[in-house]
């Protein structure tokens, strides 16, 4: 709990630089467990560059977008009732989740060095199968509830990045 509580007043003091280094750290993390315990690499064949990659992308994309869609979603959708976490779901789900997308599985093909076309062609093969696990996972009664117990400061880290969409980006 006194870890939790340290982080809560950073969070509070630092608000936007611990979203950031949140994002960064969760998506690093995301990577290292992906790599250790789905693909079975072992630390002598662990992709650094990989995990350094996405700890990029979290602190230099993920981290900012979220972080600045929550300030906004909160904004256009104020209160912390059922319907007011159901509201920003939809608006979150509907609205958000696919222009997220469109932009970050480019992104990171980009910066794992796919050609443009390359590239293009990724983003028609795995689009479909991201947003539609996202809605899985977005759409849950647990992301309602994180919109509407937890401030916009809080949630953001809590709901960058569905863990399954990551498994797009590796195939």
């Amino acid at each position: 709990m006194a870890l939790w509580r340290a982080y809560q007043r950073a969070l509070t003091a630092h608000p936007w630089k611990v979203q950031v280094l949140t994002a960064g750290s969760l998506m690093g993390l995301g990577d290292v467990i992906s790599q250790q315990l789905v693909e079975r690499r072992g630390l002598q064949e662990h992709q650094t560059s990989r995990t350094l990659t996405m700890v990029s992308v979290g602190c230099g994309f993920v981290g900012p977008v979220v972080g600045g869609w929550y300030k906004v979603l909160d904004q256009l959708i104020p209160g912390t009732t059922k319907v007011d976490a159901l509201k920003k779901m939809l608006l979150d789900q509907g609205g958000f989740a696919p222009c997220f997308l469109g932009c970050f599985l480019p992104l990171v093909g980009t910066l794992n060095g796919l050609s443009a076309q390359d590239n293009w062609a990724k983003l028609q093969r795995d689009y479909p199968d991201a947003l539609i696990t996202n809605y899985y996972v977005g759409c849950c009664p647990v992301r309602g509830c994180y919109l509407e117990f937890l401030p916009v400061l809080e949630g953001s880290s809590t709901l960058s990045l569905p863990p399954s969409i990551t498994s797009v980006l590796q195939s």
